[in-house]
């Protein structure tokens, strides 16, 4: 038999979710007006965030599972931004505070300034009808539920 090899691994899920919401903030920043599109990328932020998110709970937890406390918990804390900044663009798509939107958009654009965009590789497919993924989500989620380090 063999060796299964596992291609989706948290970093390259994690790197392909970088690489989304780098694209998606070049599109946003070549918009005039918030339009329906508009408010599907900035909800296709939030959702790119979680999996960042996701990713480095799962490479946390695999370096603790092997003791490897130090490391882990470095990751962690260079990571620890991202679930934050994922709920402070959730509360303002969720509460329509689109005055507040382009705050968030600018900290988050520093955030992926080491990613080089030479071409645009992701179409409309990426970001079409989260807006109301995230509405319907909150709407099932319970108040209060929140991403946390265990």
């Amino acid at each position: 038999m063999s060796p299964v090899i596992n291609l989706s691994n948290p970093g390259r899920r994690r790197n392909e979710a970088r690489r989304t919401i780098a694209e998606i903030l070049r599109h946003l920043m070549l918009k005039r007006e918030l339009d329906a599109e508009a408010k599907d990328m900035a909800a296709a932020l939030v959702f790119n965030l979680r999996e960042v998110a996701h990713t480095v709970q799962t490479s946390v937890a695999a370096w603790e599972k092997r003791n490897y406390y130090l490391k882990a918990d470095r990751f962690f804390l260079e990571w620890e931004w991202v679930g934050p900044t994922s709920e402070r663009l959730r509360e303002v798509i969720l509460h329509e505070r689109w005055d507040h939107l382009p705050r968030e958009l600018a900290q988050l654009a520093t955030r992926f300034g080491d990613i080089r965009i030479t071409r645009l590789t992701r179409d409309a497919s990426a970001w079409e009808s989260s807006h109301v993924r995230l509405v319907r989500d909150n709407l099932a989620r319970p108040q209060g539920d929140s991403v946390e380090r265990t």
